[in-house]
């Protein structure tokens, strides 16, 4: 649990950790603007308000502020957000909408984690043109770069970042610290650029040149993606270390933003204002210094944000929007620090994908955007809800502020679907229709089985297991609850009569903070059955063996339920494969193997 107190190691931690993505955006945004919109010297400065007010009203205000103000046990994720919003709500209504809210943020943080390490490597690799020398690399030879250090990046995922993961701090200090000195130059050469402050820049631009900003707009939001991260992070570095550490990246970034307007004022000819300022100003070989800590940080970045996709997919687990997949720690320190195969295989793929689809960066920033945008509609309308039914109605008026807000930006967003932003949507498809399929399926079961009330359960034990033939030593049969006993259970000890001397129902519960195991027996339920509760915190992975030790368990096998489901409609097919793909219990809690019995139960739904 974090105190109030806020060290300076744990602000450190946060520059490290929190703010790769929205802090290597200057590498292409403003970049892509200028391509886009070939702005005039008066237009540019808009821009430029516009860049540093969707700053403050994005991160700032919706994600530092308002989100940051809202937790679940000092957690924030959209997850986190969802189950919140279903907290204060009794309609079983209203409650599905918050879930398909939930399912569709997941899905799009995910297309965006596709995008996000493909066009952070990529651009900064690409600055390797300006280095004397190496003028004629081709973009074939920069991609083939580019797709080196990806494979390296993924490949090194199952060790686990946490022994590296303690320099991402200082790195990335000494990156904002480089980028803001460079901008801050430059801005001294033209302190014009600093009325961008000024919001009105901003209105007489959009009044001015509505078309053009409308146009700009769907790239100026690339400035404050990686703003969610703040949030999602929240659980395990502190809401105050993350406050006190955007100061300073607002700070760097802005920098480096109003350094690159001042640039491309005095060169309006220059393509990528945030590498050629670099190489004018540093000289080769500060300039290649320069190119290896942007390098860093944009692989730092692309480490975050696949760590990032790691927690949420894991909390999805628990929240029980996605099945059991394998999970791996790969830290006996940080529970935080796990790894799943499956997920860094697909988010692999999908940056390979966007490579080869893409080849340049400024191409890829017309998919980038969308996806992010999508998550910042869906958090304002849970703040919306939330802060509603809190009845905080300043925050509440503001959400709705920023709702407006995020809207615009989306409907700005759409023209670029047909040049690339459909592809996020293609890669959040799969998996929003997986968990849907899951979570609609899971409820169905859960209709469908015939579950047996624990006094009904009782009468049929106590009259069998006196007279019973009993099998030697200790059965544990694990249950979500104890009021009605699952099917499988009923099958096995009531139908087919398996019943061994000692058996004792295991109830796994997820506790309402991050970490702790707790283990006890609950009692009895009746002679001849004991209830034990394992409680663990819902970062934790359950070793249930250890646990079952540490209560003196010492089982001869344990018995879980396997839904054989059965249906002639094709989604619940599709149900029936996803639960035979990914039902690896045994797994996820560490249980034995050789011990494992799914008692398998035919259920039609």
């Amino acid at each position: 649990m974090h105190t109030n107190k806020t060290s300076f190691s744990d602000v450190i931690r946060a520059i490290g950790t929190v703010f790769g993505d929205i802090g290597t955006s200057p590498l292409y945004t403003f970049a892509v603007i200028i391509l886009i919109t070939k702005p005039t010297i008066e237009e540019i400065y808009g821009i430029a308000s516009l860049m540093i007010w969707t700053l403050i009203l994005i991160p700032t205000l919706q994600y530092a502020w308002l989100a940051m103000n809202l937790s679940l046990r000092g957690e924030g994720s959209i997850i986190v957000l969802g189950e919140i919003a279903q907290s204060i709500t009794k309609s079983e209504k209203l409650r599905r909408v918050h879930r398909a809210l939930t399912i569709l943020g997941i899905g799009f943080l995910l297309g965006d984690g596709i995008i996000t390490p493909a066009i952070t490597i990529l651009s900064s690799t690409e600055g390797l043109k300006l280095i004397h020398g190496l003028e004629n690399l081709t973009q074939e030879e920069i991609l083939f770069i580019a797709i080196f250090i990806t494979l390296i990046l993924f490949l090194v995922q199952k060790f686990g970042t946490g022994k590296i993961g303690i320099a991402f701090g200082p790195f990335m200090t000494v990156y904002f610290l480089s980028i803001s000195l460079i901008g801050i130059y430059f801005i001294s050469k033209n302190p014009s650029v600093l009325k961008a402050f000024n919001p009105m820049e901003a209105f007489n631009f959009i009044a001015n040149h509505p078309f053009v900003a409308f146009l700009a707009l769907s790239e100026v939001i690339l400035v404050a993606t990686g703003g969610e991260a703040m949030y999602a992070d929240m659980g395990h570095i502190g809401k105050n270390a993350i406050r006190i550490a955007w100061i300073f990246v607002f700070f760097a970034v802005v920098s480096s933003y109003l350094g690159q307007v001042s640039f491309i004022l005095s060169k309006p000819g220059e393509q990528n204002p945030f590498f050629d300022s670099a190489s004018i100003l540093l000289g080769n070989n500060f300039y290649i210094l320069f190119l290896i800590i942007v390098t860093g940080a944009g692989i730092i970045a692309s480490q975050a944000l696949i760590s990032g996709v790691f927690s949420i997919i894991f909390q999805g687990i628990n929240a029980r929007l996605i099945p059991l997949l394998q999970v791996r720690h790969t830290s006996t320190q940080l529970s935080t620090q796990i790894y799943i195969p499956v997920v860094n295989f697909f988010l692999l793929l999908g940056v390979l994908i966007m490579f080869l689809l893409f080849r340049q960066s400024e191409k890829m920033a017309s998919a980038y955007g969308f996806a992010v945008n999508i998550d910042m509609v869906i958090t304002s309308i849970f703040l919306m809800y939330t802060y509603f039914n809190l009845r905080k109605y300043f925050y509440f008026v503001v959400a709705v502020f920023l709702f407006l807000i995020d809207l615009t930006f989306l409907a700005s967003n759409t023209l670029k679907i047909p040049h690339g932003a459909f592809w996020p949507i293609l890669f959040a498809t799969p998996p929003i229709t997986f968990m849907a399929i899951y979570v609609l399926g899971q409820a169905r079961i859960y209709k469908k089985a015939k579950f047996m009330d624990l006094q009904t359960f009782i009468n049929n034990f106590q009259k069998i297991y006196p007279s019973k033939c009993k099998i030697k030593g200790c059965a544990v049969f694990l249950i979500r609850e104890k009021e009605r006993i699952a099917p499988y259970i009923v099958e096995t000890m009531i139908k087919h009569g398996i019943i061994y001397e000692e058996n004792v129902f295991l109830s796994l519960k997820k506790l309402d903070q991050p970490f702790g195991i707790k283990s006890y027996i609950a009692g009895e339920i009746c002679p001849g059955i004991k209830h034990a509760i394992v409680e663990y915190g819902y970062q934790e992975i359950v070793n249930v063996e250890q646990e079952l030790r540490n209560l003196d368990i010492n089982e001869r096998v344990v018995f879980y339920g396997v839904d054989n489901v059965y249906s002639e409609n094709l989604i619940w097919k599709l149900f029936g494969l996803i639960k035979r793909i990914f039902s690896n219990f045994a797994d996820f809690y560490k249980l034995p193997p050789q011990k494992v019995h799914g008692v398998v139960v035919r259920i039609e739904i």
